[in-house]
């Protein structure tokens, strides 16, 4: 084929994120996270409606939010251990909110939308790990609860936080998790007919 890219092929066979526990500093400075988020933005988007917008929250922003998110936690699950792993997330050298913005459209479906803002937060983790660096998609609590979301980053009240993406120098490559099996995944439709 023409245009196959094997080194492309290859970074899609192998790619493994970087939970934030194995993420340490430097993280990338401000022209290396614009130039991520635009690689990002190439997603999927029926109809050009870019429904989500970028939020980063850079080490300062981030010790400020993690006393605030154990409080949170606490005050509304009354569990410890949830409120320590929430406030360790945000331990990242750098963590980038994809945040999912919906547009009204009478062409476009909120479902596309939703995916669009997925491919989004994919595509992010993908250029960070392709540039060098650490990186995994999460949620949890800070993503999940729409009254911290609002209160502390931001969010409107028709948007919601599709991924928090951690990015920062890897300290270790985890090891590879099984992965699915295709076969039991997958229906040929043509194969089942008579």
């Amino acid at each position: 084929m023409e245009y196959r890219n094997d080194a492309a092929l290859e970074f899609l066979a192998t790619r493994r994120s970087h939970p934030p526990k194995l993420l340490t500093d430097p993280a990338p400075d401000r022209d290396e996270i614009t130039r991520l988020l635009t690689l990002a933005a190439r997603a999927p988007d029926h109809g050009k409606l870019e429904p989500w917008r970028f939020l980063v929250l850079e080490r300062a922003e981030l010790d400020r939010l993690q006393p605030i998110l154990r409080q949170e936690v606490l005050s509304e699950t009354q569990d410890g251990a949830l409120a320590e792993k929430a406030v360790a997330a945000f331990g990242s050298p750098v963590i980038l909110g994809v945040v999912y913005s919906p547009v009204a459209s009478e062409k476009v479906p909120e479902w596309e939308q939703i995916l669009s803002a997925g491919a989004v937060c994919l595509g992010l983790v993908n250029a960070a790990l392709a540039s060098g660096w650490g990186a995994s998609w999460l949620t949890g609590f800070a993503a999940l609860n729409q009254g911290f979301g609002r209160a502390h980053l931001g969010l409107r009240q028709h948007e919601r936080v599709a991924g928090l993406i951690h990015i920062g120098t890897r300290r270790e490559t985890p090891p590879e998790r099984p992965r699915p099996d295709i076969a039991a995944k997958t229906v040929w439709p043509a194969d089942n007919q008579t």
